[in-house]
């Protein structure tokens, strides 16, 4: 199955891995749609991408059920949803962490990943399908990563049970490892020497980057024979 001449929608649409896909999508035919809650940056993505294709952004506040549905609703029918909102990872201890904390980094990541999944239901296509966004922590926690951990595993049960409630449409996961994006700006003091000694421990001996990541995803858009799965990319970080 192809994308060319399909809807999507691209909920974190405006940097990092969402604007890879959304890109990538754009190549591929696709009418693309890119979301999140900054005006400015709607604005810059989708004026960024109009060269790859047809593109347009829209303004949407993740943590908002109200806002969510009226994206939708504004949308109209389409084909296919990727979520990938999110901000800096929350690393620290459990003893260290607030309830407020715990709870604003659910709002977005798996809250907002619900919430979307629920309104997008009735406006996708026949055929159509979402894909989620986990993370390498989800099965390989760290010290320091009780809430990150406990977010992308609850997206990945999720992702598996929203297969069963929504089919036939499609629903997947793409668990990312450590991708060179915006987000490990505001997670580690020093994001590029974190990264470079990540890139060491790999086998693949690189951290991934937007690019790559994104081919997964469109991958999981374009086979009509995947759903209810997670699907890992991760350097081979799994087995070291």
């Amino acid at each position: 199955m192809s994308i060319n001449g399909k809807r999507v929608i691209v909920i974190g649409g405006t940097s990092g891995i969402g604007l890879a896909v959304a890109e990538q999508a754009a190549k591929q035919g696709a009418e693309v749609v890119v979301a999140s809650s900054d005006q400015s940056r709607v604005e810059e993505a989708a004026a960024k991408l109009a060269a790859a294709g047809q593109v347009r952004g829209i303004r949407v506040d993740a943590t908002d059920e109200a806002s969510i549905r009226s994206l939708f609703d504004e949308v109209g029918a389409f084909d296919h949803l990727v979520y990938t909102a999110g901000e800096a990872l929350l690393l620290k201890p459990i003893t260290e962490v607030s309830a407020e904390e715990a709870k604003a980094f659910f709002e977005r990541r798996y809250w907002g990943a619900f919430l979307a999944a629920k309104h997008a239901a009735a406006h996708l296509r026949p055929g159509g399908s979402i894909v989620l966004t986990s993370g390498g922590v989800a099965t390989r926690p760290a010290p320091g990563t009780s809430v990150p951990a406990s977010t992308t595993g609850a997206v990945e049960s999720l992702t598996r049970a929203l297969a069963l409630d929504l089919a036939p449409i499609r629903v997947n996961a793409v668990r990312p490892g450590v991708i060179r994006t915006e987000l490990w700006d505001g997670t580690v003091p020093e994001p590029q020497p974190f990264l470079d000694a990540v890139a060491g421990t790999l086998p693949v001996q690189h951290v991934g980057t937007p690019e790559e990541i994104a081919q997964t995803y469109l991958y999981l858009l374009n086979n009509t024979y995947s759903t209810g799965t997670v699907v890992v990319a991760d350097g081979g970080q799994a087995l070291v």
